[in-house]
């Protein structure tokens, strides 16, 4: 059985958005922890800022030194797509050519920043089209990325969503569909806990349908709120953790606190999880 620990345990650095990537870095550095889930967006690095691939390369690998400089390091790359101007699923060809154009350059990005995994999400498909067709458009657009991935040795790591964040990819049903229906070995699972308890499955079922597919977890109490702040309470977040050692996890619990009622202090909510976190998980 693994042991997971507060070694492994990733922040992502979304959390932090109305603050300096310097910030976020001394914020993770006074908690503890060491693991960055890289997140791709303004104002801490977004690939549109840059004309070329050289110029996004230069920047990247600053960050990369300023992060390994602190004993720290990335293990999972995660661009911004889940809105505007993004879309796998779209009937605009332009639009998903452009998503899928940006999606390419961040798994380069992933690369420069040391780490294998990109991180990605179907996005939602217009409610009023026809869910088939983008689900049809989404699996072609994955196909091409994974093609791609292959060559790099990437991970893509897809993740399930709410129903009010999307109407492909809710489930296992449908990451076990969207798996075959792709068929590359470079496509696997990140489990949204919160995603899991809304839609009624459960770790163990993700756990033993997935077995190594299943790449990476999202880990945080319900609503996407801090450790201890929601509803599941510490037996069922233990208990998550305790699952994944049964079956042989061996990466991280990635804390993806997504709401906005901790943007003012992120650095609170942080540290809180962690010494959360620290009640059942040994340091190392």
């Amino acid at each position: 059985m693994s042991r997971i620990t507060m070694q492994d345990v990733a922040v992502m650095s979304v959390q932090y958005v109305q603050y300096t990537f310097p910030y976020y870095l001394d914020s993770m550095e006074k908690c503890g922890l060491t693991k960055v889930d890289m997140w791709g967006g303004a104002p801490h690095y977004c690939r549109l800022d840059y004309a070329s691939s050289l110029e996004a390369g230069r920047r990247a690998a600053q960050l990369r030194r300023e992060i390994e400089d602190r004993g720290m390091q990335v293990v999972i790359y995660t661009p911004e797509t889940l809105g505007y101007p993004f879309s796998y699923s779209s009937p605009d060809f332009a639009l998903r050519a452009r998503t899928i154009d940006y999606m390419k350059s961040a798994m380069e990005d992933a690369l420069a920043f040391g780490t294998d995994r990109v991180f990605l999400n179907t996005g939602c498909h217009p409610r009023d089209l026809d869910r088939e067709e983008g689900w049809k458009r989404t699996a072609e657009s994955y196909r091409v990325l994974c093609d791609r991935a292959e060559q790099l040795g990437i991970k893509l790591v897809l993740e399930q969503l709410q129903p009010y964040e999307s109407n492909l990819v809710l489930d296992l049903a449908d990451i076990r569909r969207m798996l075959s229906e792709v068929g590359s070995p470079a496509l696997c699972c990140c489990v949204d806990l919160v995603a899991m308890e809304v839609a009624g499955d459960t770790l163990e079922d993700f756990c033993q349908a997935l077995g190594d597919r299943l790449e990476w977890v999202h880990y945080s109490d319900s609503h996407h709120l801090i450790l201890g702040d929601g509803d599941f309470g510490r037996e069922k977040l233990e208990g998550y953790v305790r699952t994944l050692e049964r079956h042989g996890y061996a990466n991280c619990l990635d804390l993806e606190f997504n709401d906005s009622i901790y943007w003012e202090d992120p650095h609170t909510s942080i540290c809180r999880s962690a010494e959360y976190l620290r009640g059942f998980l040994p340091a190392q």
